[in-house]
């Protein structure tokens, strides 16, 4: 589920993005961003909240993906199903699945806080009502859509998992629904993947969570709940998946990231991200933001074909892949590397290494094809 809006960014990032409001932040926009940390370009563009699928568009560049409608009334329909009855089948799955002897549960809704939807005020009941619980007052308590923060880039996100459970053998368990279905007892293991790495984000928003409020972390799971359709029907059907890979892996690569604000300084004065404006000058504000392109953005960045296209044009070894990418180090582009391996022109110190590899990478190549 979309999270709503992110703490407001600072003048610059604001100035930036123009009159529109800002787009949120959410655990998939965070693990997009964490997948590739060296890209200044989504940096900015999430850290001041523009809409990309927008500016995409504006410069000609249509984003080739995202959920049909269809998908997104089915996945509303099983969330409503798997809500009903104040969690009632939640509840079935963690008694009959996963062995834990609870009989009901009460369970608290955070989507407001006596009428008030605004975010801090969400999350500041939530965070109460994590003390409450962790104080062992109430340990059948579900929380429904809480609201959790995280900083990112320097700016704090406010994000909302689908519900938090009460403790299972003394533990909080993050809950996710998703609606691709589990056959025979498996899901799709990309879409668990994905999932995977979305739970992973809000359990770390979680930790924090407990840590600004001086309770042990050491009562958060590593373990999420992830509720899908089991086989053909709508049926929920509910699994524990192991997060401690993923949560490594997120806070290694959050703390690579840097500040958008930072970044943001950096660009011209008259830079401008506002989708209202002309396409020359987005387009000119886009390319003074740094991109780390790679052939995976395109299925999960929306700016992936305009990027795809900048680096065909500087002939960027990045546009085939990390892994070429990774072999090439200190070389900016791949006509500068026929050109060492041509003999053209001659590496130097920083380039020799990887000259050396294209050269020997050549000379295999040529022995294939004579023993072919």
């Amino acid at each position: 589920m979309p999270s709503q809006q992110s703490e407001p960014p600072d003048d610059r990032l604001a100035q930036l993005r123009g009159p529109q409001p800002p787009q949120p932040y959410t655990a998939r926009k965070i693990t997009a961003l964490t997948a590739n940390p060296a890209c200044a370009r989504r940096a900015v563009l999430d850290a001041a909240g523009v809409d990309k699928a927008l500016l995409a568009q504006q410069v000609g560049y249509e984003p080739r993906f995202g959920q049909s409608p269809f998908a997104l009334a089915r996945e509303q329909a099983f969330h409503g199903l798997v809500k009903w009855g104040s969690y009632a089948e939640l509840i079935r799955l963690l008694r009959e699945q996963l062995s834990v002897p609870v009989a009901e549960a009460h369970v608290t809704d955070l989507n407001e806080v006596g009428g008030n939807t605004a975010l801090h005020l969400r999350e500041r009941e939530t965070r109460r009502l994590i003390a409450y619980v962790a104080s062992g007052q109430d340990v059948r308590l579900i929380l429904d859509r809480p609201v959790l923060t995280l900083e990112v880039a320097g700016q704090t996100a406010y994000l909302e998992p689908d519900a938090l459970t009460h403790r299972i053998d003394g533990k909080f368990h993050v809950v996710l629904i998703r609606s691709f279905a589990a056959i025979d007892g498996q899901a799709n293991p990309t879409a668990v993947a994905e999932a995977a790495k979305q739970a992973a984000v809000y359990v770390l928003a979680l930790r924090r969570a407990f840590e600004t409020a001086g309770l042990p972390t050491e009562q958060i799971s590593h373990e999420f709940l992830l509720v899908c359709p089991k086989d053909f029907s709508n049926r929920p059907y509910g699994r524990l998946i192991d997060l401690r890979q993923e949560l490594d892996a997120l806070q290694f690569q959050l703390s690579r990231l840097r500040r958008a604000e930072d970044l943001a300084a950096q660009l011209p004065e008259t830079a401008t991200l506002d989708t209202t404006r002309s396409t020359d000058e987005l387009s000119s504000s886009i390319e003074a933001l740094d991109a780390s392109y790679t052939p995976s953005c395109l299925s999960f960045c929306e700016m992936a074909r305009y990027c795809r296209d900048e680096a065909d044009g500087c002939a960027s070894p990045a546009r085939l892949g990390s892994g070429v990418r990774n072999d090439l180090p200190g070389i900016d582009s791949t006509r500068t590397a026929l050109d060492y391996l041509d003999g053209v022109t001659a590496p130097g110190e920083a380039e020799a290494e990887a000259a050396d590899l294209l050269r020997a990478a050549a000379r295999l190549r040529r022995l294939r094809r004579g023993a072919a």
